[in-house]
């Protein structure tokens, strides 16, 4: 009895019958001139008939971006001050940002690199070369040598990389530069007759007839209908997958944040991004000699540098709060306070101040206010740190106002974004008192997650204003929920623009 074939799938057949070895997809539909849906279907047909052995073998693939030959041709910023650095052997931190200015180039972007890549150090506010960077100077690191294999045809399979070249380095540097190359795991199907095959398929006992998916009206009247069979369907293969548009990550969890306050009847307040340090440390009580405000943690502005302060009234309560007390019933620091250090411009480190900014403005109970902003530190990029993010601050203004009103306010929050076990330690906080962290209970990894904190504002930070009530204060990382909800294991993943796992995240979580 003859066995009936597609044309299309008989001449795939037919090649592996001739080459008796194993072929891969893509040789078969270069060979062919076929598509790849027909030869996977071929193999899958092949394989419930017993005619073809299939193998599969994980691979990975690097891809280059758009810019990564000009990246590359121009070197990774870390390899452009190596010997800068060799030359100097160590530079103080501020001495090489301005070196680093007339490069183009940024600091956290030299520190991510160089730390991973062992070139260089940061210790007591200097950048030093290591013996590794030193060596690296005229050697091409594993990474850099794969990527310029890559770049004629735009892309390379990891196994296909000269046998001295590190895959485990490769892939542990490149991992996280997508501005430069992605890492995509592939799947290689190759496939070759079996004996079974060779002995069933054999021309005289092969019937071919042509397949389509429709039968036309030439096809009727010619009579050719008779030589034509029509495609089979599976309705139990897997359809091609629709994503919904979606909002950015951050973008949909901010909106949430809002909704949340806003229905719990906050009112929202903005700040600017760009602060003084009056506003930022020195109306919170944070003494002038804290370790914070150095140059390592916060970023200070060359233009404008420094700051008009609030009224004297107001400077000289702060000022005296910090040197004596000043009327809180506290000692203060015991130091004397700077006014041209207060003036000092920075990147806000913290939207509390934005809170401290609103209780200036309008001291009296009751009032409810949050903002939801970025802020920035002077941190290395990881996989837990960004040297911008965002915050949530909020401030409670009432003459009866507690700490179980705090603990109320934050829970009834964390519910309305999806949480529903929340428990809260004791901490310290410098300018709260008492103070909390606040724990969520993550489900699917099965362990409690620090969110924040929070407590009640210091009578040396609301007095100085007028306020005379108990204020409640929180202050949490965006982030950091972001990644909880989300399911992500890297800060980075919310900012990068990888449109594929933007398609995976789930609608509603």
């Amino acid at each position: 009895m003859a066995i009936t074939i597609n044309d299309h799938q008989w001449l795939i057949l037919k090649t592996l019958i001739k080459a008796q070895e194993f072929l891969t997809q893509d040789q078969l539909i270069s060979r062919n001139h076929l598509d790849n849906a027909i030869v996977s279907a071929t193999f899958l047909y092949g394989q419930e008939k017993g005619w073809l052995e299939i193998r599969e073998i994980a691979r990975e693939e690097l891809i280059l971006t758009e810019t990564a030959a000009s990246q590359i041709a121009k070197g990774f910023p870390e390899r452009q001050v190596l010997s800068y650095l060799v030359a100097q052997k160590k530079v103080p931190i501020k001495e090489f940002v301005t070196y680093l200015k007339d490069k183009d180039l940024q600091l956290n972007d030299i520190i991510k690199w160089g730390t991973l890549r062992n070139w260089i150090t940061k210790d007591k506010g200097e950048i030093i070369i290591t013996t590794a960077g030193k060596n690296a100077v005229d050697q091409e690191a594993d990474d850099e040598k794969a990527l310029k294999v890559a770049i004629p045809e735009g892309s390379i399979f990891l196994d296909e990389l000269d046998k001295s070249i590190n895959l485990e380095n490769v892939k542990n540097l490149l991992k996280n530069r997508n501005s430069v190359v992605k890492i995509k795991a592939r799947t290689l199907r190759l496939a070759k007759i079996t004996s079974k095959g060779l002995k069933e398929l054999q021309e005289d006992k092969i019937k071919i007839v042509q397949e389509k998916n429709i039968l036309t009206s030439e096809d009727l009247l010619s009579g050719n209908w008779q030589n034509i069979k029509l495609r089979h369907y599976d309705v139990k293969l897997e359809a091609e997958k629709v994503y919904p548009v979606k909002i950015n990550l951050m973008q949909k969890i901010i909106q949430q944040t809002r909704n949340a306050f806003l229905e719990m009847g906050f009112e929202e307040i903005v700040s600017s991004q760009v602060e003084s340090s009056f506003w930022d440390f020195d109306a919170l009580f944070q003494p002038q000699d804290h370790p914070a405000r150095d140059m390592q943690d916060t970023f200070y502005l060359e233009n404008p540098a420094k700051a008009k302060l609030p009224s004297k009234d107001i400077i000289n309560k702060v000022k005296a709060t910090h040197e004596n007390g000043g009327d809180t019933g506290s000692t203060g620091w015991g130091y004397k306070w700077n006014e041209e250090k207060a003036k000092e411009m920075i990147l806000r480190t913290h939207t509390t101040a934005a809170s401290i900014r609103e209780i200036a403005k309008n001291p009296n109970p009751p009032r409810k206010v949050f903002c939801v902003g970025k802020v920035f530190r002077n941190e290395a990029i990881s996989y837990k740190h960004l040297p911008e993010f965002f915050q949530i601050d909020g401030i409670v203004i009432d003459k009866n106002a507690s700490l179980a009103t705090l603990l109320g306010t934050i829970k009834e929050f964390y519910r309305k974004m999806g949480f529903e076990k929340i428990k809260f330690k004791p901490s310290f906080f410098p300018y709260t008192e008492p103070s909390v962290e606040i724990f969520v209970y993550m489900e699917s990894k099965q362990k409690w997650i620090e969110l924040g904190g929070a407590g009640v504002f210091r009578p040396e930070v609301t007095r100085p204003f007028g306020c005379n009530v108990p204020v409640l204060a929180w202050g949490f990382g965006l982030e950091r929920l972001a990644m909880l909800r989300y399911g992500l294991k890297d800060i980075r993943e919310l900012y990068w623009s990888d449109f594929d796992k933007i398609k995976e995240v789930a609608l509603c979580q």
